[in-house]
């Protein structure tokens, strides 16, 4: 691809805090755990390469045309690079930035366009409309007719569940006996229509744990999908909404059960960072935030321990959990505590899976490679059960086990597995 001319502007646009940007010493450390990198062998689709692109866009030496945007699309946001990398390089903070940028500036073609700005930014974060767009994929799926649609709707229509059940979660749900603390829950715009079944079994592990539920019906979408597209304006709308909810709710401790809005209900202290009437309130609400593994681990309540298992089970880890957050050890714990023996660790575990949000819509061909090499690693592993913690990690890695023939194989959320074993132990 031929490089953009530098632009001619005598003061070019600042959008990049340069400070941080400089922070990047180009070790390369990050190569080996970026997965376009290790896809495409490209420096400009590594960490250090985009920072660079980054900086040549503000200084105004490249434009901001395709060659730049390209690249920076085409980086999944998984933030592996953060997690090795020795000057703390603050690349997710730099990459929002710069996407925000481009989305202010750059004529994108009308299909992104209406994937960016209408699919995932209208339809997505709102529950009810989200559960309206289904209703045509239900049909055609209950129905048989995948075989009708072009390629590129039979791969996006096999990331739907066959099954979407969307219910209401009761507002307030009290301790069995004496309350051992108030916890908020944050039910999620993906999680409450695709999902319902997870909220609820994860209802069911903090109840079981000893603590009033409280899941307020104001809340709204986490802002996620709005930052990762670069509108970081209606992101920080939204978490202004979910800190007014919550702090009216008057809960000791806020959990998630999606790595990737656990991610953004975590940084809202930073979003909002200068923001006078906010920043304190955001930094509070963020403080309170808690993974619902991370929760568990720290409670100490042995939700279940041990139950017979023969089925080798393996764990995948989560980008925005074990990257962004960084949560490693709990989830595997609990996991292993249930499958003991049989648990098999999976190669490339924190490698992304080619999810990462709506990424495998806008950027499909890359996150078909991605999902073909984490379909090959699980396979390798001779795993039954693949537990994961982010509904679009499972949405993918389903998609592609199903692809590949392995109907055998089943990929289930974290919170559905503990609460499935520990109901089937008290059965016993």
């Amino acid at each position: 691809m031929k490089p953009d001319p530098p632009t001619n502007t005598a003061a070019p646009a600042r959008f990049l805090d340069y400070d941080k940007s400089l922070a990047c010493i180009h070790c390369g450390l990050c190569l080996s755990s970026c997965p376009t990198y290790l896809e495409t062998g490209n420096e400009n689709d590594s960490p250090r390469g985009r920072i660079y692109l980054m900086r040549a866009v503000q200084d105004g030496r490249l434009a901001l045309g395709q060659t730049a945007v390209r690249h920076v699309d085409l980086c999944l946001g998984c933030r592996a690079c953060e997690a090795v990398c020795p000057s703390g390089v603050q690349y997710g903070e730099l990459l929002e930035s710069t996407r925000d940028h481009i989305e202010r500036h750059h004529e994108r073609s009308p299909w992104q366009q209406f994937l960016r700005r209408w699919l995932i930014e209208k339809v997505f974060p709102y529950p009810e409309r989200m559960d309206l767009a289904l209703m045509p994929a239900r049909w055609v799926k209950q129905f048989g007719m995948e075989r009708l649609l072009p390629t590129f709707a039979r791969d996006a229509l096999s990331l739907i569940p066959d099954e979407t059940t969307s219910a209401p979660l009761p507002a307030m749900v009290k301790a069995g006996g004496e309350s051992r603390g108030r916890v908020g829950f944050v039910s999620g715009c993906v999680m409450s229509v695709m999902f319902a079944e997870t909220n609820a079994s994860t209802m069911r592990l903090i109840h079981r744990a000893g603590f009033d539920v409280v899941t307020p019906p104001g809340q709204g979408c986490c802002g996620a999908l709005f930052a990762h597209g670069g509108n970081l304006e209606e992101a920080r709308a939204a978490a202004r909404r979910n800190i007014a909810v919550f702090e009216q709710a008057q809960v000791d401790t806020i959990v998630i059960n999606a790595a990737g809005c656990g991610s953004m209900l975590k940084e809202y202290g930073h979003l909002l960072r200068d923001d006078p009437a906010w920043a304190e309130r955001a930094r509070r609400f963020s403080s309170k935030v808690r993974d619902l593994t991370e929760w568990l681990a720290a409670v100490g309540e042995p939700i279940v321990r041990g139950t017979n298992c023969s089925a080798k089970v393996t764990y995948h880890d989560a980008c925005h959990l074990a990257h962004a957050q960084p949560i490693e050890k709990a989830p595997r714990t609990l996991v292993r505590a249930v499958a003991g023996e049989t648990f098999v660790e999976l190669p490339e575990s924190n490698v992304c899976c080619g999810s990462a949000g709506s990424y495998n819509l806008t950027e499909p061909e890359m996150a078909a490679r991605l999902q073909q090499r984490k379909t090959d690693n699980i396979l390798k592993t001779g795993a039954k059960t693949v537990v994961t913690t982010n509904p679009g990690c499972l949405l993918q890695m389903r998609a592609g086990l199903k692809k590949s023939g392995a109907h055998d194989v089943e990929v289930v959320h974290i919170a559905d597995y503990l609460d499935r074993e520990a109901r089937r132990a008290n059965d016993d």
